[in-house]
């Protein structure tokens, strides 16, 4: 197994908690494996989530159109400093562990303005291929080499984020994440991984936990990816629509991920 450089992303306010004792367990097993590991912890770090014009040195009084002000500062190397120093970090990753609660169906604030603020234009979207000019996203996109795998915890029972469980189907709940932020950057989205009844979990439960977690990440350099269809393999049509003799009859979410 070769090693790989693993930056991993931290989004929980207490280190103390289950998700504390996940992270120190995974990063531990991952360096024992061989891995080189950076870790960003979003909280301990006072992470700004917000994006505004300080972030681009845009002028006082100059229309902010946020993508555009982003791209300019990013090929122009004027992104402010804790930006650039996580497109650096993401740079140097061969993959990237995304870990946090799930709160109201999603991730905390402070990772979402974590993916606000550093997958700005021309870094992680936004370019098209000089050959086909065809815009470089979803299974094409500049990221394109790095494995993302999601680590959560949710406090829901697991029977009740399944298939035909009230609080919905984990991946589906997951599926902005995998497929409309890490795939469409071009990284290699795999199975999140999932630790449900976390607010009433027993020690026993959270050793089971970590053991887990341990064997998700042994397997990291090798997992298959969630086979999510690439916008440019064949199967949609220019209006980036499925063509009809593609999963016929088929809508939802679900059709996205090839059988």
């Amino acid at each position: 197994m070769a090693a790989m450089n693993v930056l991993w992303v931290f989004a929980h306010p207490e280190p103390r908690s289950l998700s504390g004792t996940l992270r120190a367990d995974g990063e531990r097993a991952l360096r024992d494996l061989g891995h080189e590991v950076r870790t960003t912890d979003l909280y301990a770090m006072r992470w700004n989530p917000v994006v505004d014009r300080s972030d681009f040195t845009a002028e006082d009084g100059e229309r902010l159109v946020v993508g555009d002000a982003s791209e300019r500062a990013h090929c122009g190397g004027t992104l402010s400093p804790d930006i650039r120093a996580q497109q650096d970090d993401l740079r140097w990753a061969d993959a990237v562990v995304l870990q946090f609660p799930l709160w109201w169906y999603g991730m905390p604030a402070i990772l979402k303005g974590w993916f606000d603020r550093v997958f700005v234009k021309g870094f992680a979207y936004g370019v098209r291929d000089p050959e086909t000019h065809r815009t470089r996203r979803y299974g094409d996109g500049l990221l394109r080499g790095t494995r993302a795998l999601a680590v959560v915890t949710a406090g829901a029972p697991e029977p009740s984020i399944g298939p035909r469980g009230l609080n919905g189907d984990i991946e589906l709940l997951l599926f902005p994440l995998l497929h409309g932020t890490l795939f469409y950057t071009g990284m290699d989205a795999l199975p999140p991984f999932v630790v449900a009844g976390a607010d009433r979990m027993s020690e026993d439960g959270c050793t089971e936990a970590s053991e887990r977690l341990k064997e998700r990440l042994r397997a990291l350099p090798d997992a298959e990816p969630i086979a999510f269809r690439p916008q440019n393999g064949g199967d949609y049509d220019d209006d980036l629509v499925l063509r009809p003799q593609v999963m016929p009859g088929g809508s939802g979410l679900g059709v996205h991920v090839r059988a």
